[in-house]
């Protein structure tokens, strides 16, 4: 059974430089990673990643107050298992009620009729680990 409604609420607290490359069939791809802080009595920290269009999409800034829906996925890279929190959609959250104020986001990628980034095209040594 695949998880559904997986979503997690915080401040951007960092995001980091973008990265990208082309892939062993020629695709173009880039990806950012953001770093969510939790608002709760014991804050986390989850490093999220957008990939492609999303990036410029949902247009976020450290300070945003933000609800993001992702997708876990591990893969194993020579002996060690690696795992990715690959965000979909990101909605801005109005700081005092909770209420989303101003949608970024996309349906899910299984709803969606575009093929999502075949990460396995990219060549090992491309790869950021």
């Amino acid at each position: 059974m695949e998880p559904n409604n997986l979503e997690i609420e915080g401040r951007i607290f960092s995001i980091l430089p973008l990265q990208s490359g082309t892939s062993k069939a020629g695709n173009e791809w880039k990806k950012q990673d953001f770093v969510l802080e939790t608002e709760t009595q014991y804050p986390k920290k989850v490093c999220m990643t957008m990939w492609g269009e999303k990036i410029e999409q949902f247009n976020i800034s450290e300070g945003d107050k933000v609800r993001a829906a992702f997708d876990i996925e591990s893969r194993e890279y020579n002996g060690r298992w690696y795992t990715d929190v690959k965000v979909w959609r990101v909605t801005k959250v109005d700081g005092g009620s909770g209420a989303p104020s101003g949608s970024t986001g996309v349906p899910h990628p299984a709803d969606q009729s575009n093929p999502a980034i075949d990460i396995s095209s990219v060549d090992d040594d491309e790869l950021p680990f």
